[in-house]
């Protein structure tokens, strides 16, 4: 059985934007299994770039790519507990909170959001990679 605590601590700053909580600063996990997901793109299944010049549109790509990566370890966006999040804009990136908490937002996950230069490619706008606990 696996105990996660997710712990907003009083001591700490609450991120928010939009009134939407963006992560745990502090998240526990006891017992299951760890699933580590590399970094991910906006690239469909056969290797396409999605949403070129299109933040919104890459990011629920990279969400979609996220959700079936951990389904392919038997995990679920709920089990997600650390996110790193790779921009070249910010601020573009904070106008899609929305679209970010639609795939996060349930799990809550510890989480780093940095921006960049450049990602592997120019056309590329962010890249995501995760932890997940599984009890399988």
């Amino acid at each position: 059985m696996i105990e996660r605590r997710k712990i907003q601590p009083d001591t700490l700053f609450r991120r928010a934007v939009g009134g939407h909580t963006l992560y745990s600063p502090v998240v526990t996990v006891k017992g299951g299994t760890l699933v580590f997901v590399s970094g991910l793109l906006a690239r469909d299944r056969a290797g396409a770039i999605i949403g070129k010049g299109d933040m919104g549109a890459q990011l629920r790509q990279v969400g979609e790519n996220l959700r079936l990566a951990l389904e392919s370890a038997g995990a679920r966006l709920e089990d997600l507990v650390r996110t790193t999040t790779y921009v070249t804009d910010i601020d573009e990136f904070f106008r899609h909170v929305e679209i970010r908490q639609r795939y996060l937002g349930a799990a809550l996950p510890t989480s780093t959001t940095v921006e960049v230069r450049r990602l592997s490619h120019p056309d590329f706008m962010v890249e995501i990679e995760a932890l997940a606990v599984t009890g399988e």
